[in-house]
């Protein structure tokens, strides 16, 4: 009986632990990113228009090969009508069936053919690149919110250890002031300082809280459902070694989707402006037919001598094989006016595809700027980076000796609060410079074909 309740208090236990695991499960920006991936619904509208486009690729080759048709069909008539046999008219019920199949082909129409199926190929491409941009934008942001939840972390931290400062100095000075050591005053003014760093760290925390829940959106997560990230710890110890803005581009050029897209877009632009030039150009084509019927009408012929004698309705098969009916076409079609139809497309492609070369150089010019614009960001946001870390250093060293100097009376609540202020000012303006130097550096590595991580500049706390 023991070893029964040792068992189930065990089992009980391991339960209780695993639905703790799982409660306890923390979201890495890497998983965040790969859920989105799978996950979000604009993406998944993107892959449908990339699906949508492979079909239209597959029905452009599909159009080079002949039509094939058959045709049945089944008539029935009565009353006044030529007999198929002696055409006199006479009054009768007929019944008859028609079978048929029938082929078409274009030989050559100035090539249209092969170019509609290397635009579309292209088309596809692009509608592809298409879908990877969005990808990579979801990724940047996600990675923002991702940070932004870790700068907001930050603040509330430090606003909470400014709120136990100022609740373990409260409650020295009440002592002191009981004491006589100091006056009231000082005790009211420190009390004040604590209510408004009280109201900071709620703000902090609503800031927080809002900051997850724009996560969770971008994640299409219901903001009801335990979610929470992982908290590495960032340490900005180096410093950055940023390759030239030209570099990162020369790379990024190469393989950054809205390049490609648009390069792909220049391709398909300058195959419509040959699909639209063979408009102009003959059309050589080939049909075939083949065909056979059956009617109630068609007899037999017993005898010729001296006036026909006719039996009973020919045999179904004998009539297919009697009836068949075949023939090839060969045909030149050759545009002569059509309203200038063909001149205009021209045109209006060749229009199209000077449209998508701006374009492209469009689509350059913002990534050039984009890297530019990063780096000048990194560089100084690195910079006031040290600036700040230098300032939080210097006024953590002046509350330090204003505490010491209040504890003892030698100076007033109000140059101590005015310190303390300082002091939380400088380190929220220090989390707020890292936490921009860390998403610009990222954001030129990802320029460079890098995945967003934070693996390689933070550990995981426990």
């Amino acid at each position: 009986m023991k070893k029964n309740s040792g068992l189930l208090l065990l089992l009980l236990f391991l339960t209780i632990f695993s639905v703790g695991v799982v409660a306890q499960e923390l979201w890495s920006m890497e998983e965040c990113i790969e859920y989105a991936y799978e996950n979000n619904l604009q993406l998944k509208q993107s892959f449908l228009g990339v699906e949508s486009a492979d079909h239209d690729v597959l029905q452009s080759k599909l159009n080079i090969v002949p039509s094939l048709n058959a045709n049945v069909s089944q008539s029935y008539g009565w009353g006044r009508a030529p007999d198929p046999q002696t055409n006199i008219y006479a009054n009768q019920q007929t019944s008859q069936s028609y079978f048929g199949i029938s082929s078409d082909v274009t030989l050559f129409n100035g090539l249209q053919q092969l170019n509609n199926v290397r635009q579309k190929e292209f088309e596809y491409l692009a509608q592809k690149y298409d879908s990877d941009k969005l990808r990579n934008d979801i990724s940047l942001n996600i990675a923002a919110g991702y940070l932004l939840i870790l700068f907001n972390l930050e603040l509330v931290n430090n606003a909470q250890r400014q709120v136990d400062i100022s609740k373990e100095q409260m409650d020295r000075t009440e002592k002191q002031v009981d004491a006589g050591a100091m006056a009231r005053g000082a005790l009211y003014d420190i009390q004040a300082q604590a209510a408004g760093e009280e109201a900071n760290l709620i703000s902090g925390k609503n800031k927080l809280m809002l900051a997850y829940l724009d996560l969770m959106q971008m994640l299409d997560l219901e903001a009801g459902i335990d979610f929470d990230i992982e908290k590495p710890n960032i340490e900005i110890t180096a410093t950055p070694t940023l390759l030239p803005p030209e570099m990162i581009y020369n790379q990024s050029v190469t393989f950054m989707p809205e390049i490609k897209s648009a390069e792909y877009r220049v391709k398909s632009a300058e195959r419509t402006v040959a699909l639209a030039k063979g408009q102009h150009s003959p059309r050589i084509f080939a049909s075939g037919s083949y065909s056979s019927l059956y009617s109630n009408q068609i007899l037999e012929i017993l005898s010729n001598d001296p006036f026909p004698i006719f039996g009973d309705t020919k045999p179904f098969g004998q009539q297919m094989d009697d009836n068949r009916n075949g023939g090839l076409v060969f045909g030149l079609s050759i545009p002569i006016f059509n309203g200038y139809q063909a001149t205009t497309n021209v045109r209006k492609s060749k229009i199209y595809e000077e449209n998508a070369n701006l374009n492209l150089k469009i689509e350059k010019n913002i990534l050039r700027k984009n890297i530019e614009t990063s780096y000048a960001d990194a560089l100084a946001a690195y910079q006031t980076y040290i600036a700040r870390a230098k300032s939080v250093e210097a006024f953590g060293e002046a509350f330090t000796y204003m505490e010491e100097k209040f504890n003892v009376g030698m100076t007033n609540s109000t140059d101590y609060n005015v310190a303390k202020l300082q002091l939380s000012t400088a380190e929220a303006d220090l989390a707020s410079s890292k936490y921009d130097y860390i998403f610009k550096t990222k954001i030129l590595d990802f320029y460079l074909g890098k995945s967003l991580t934070l693996t390689d500049i933070a550990s995981v706390q426990e």
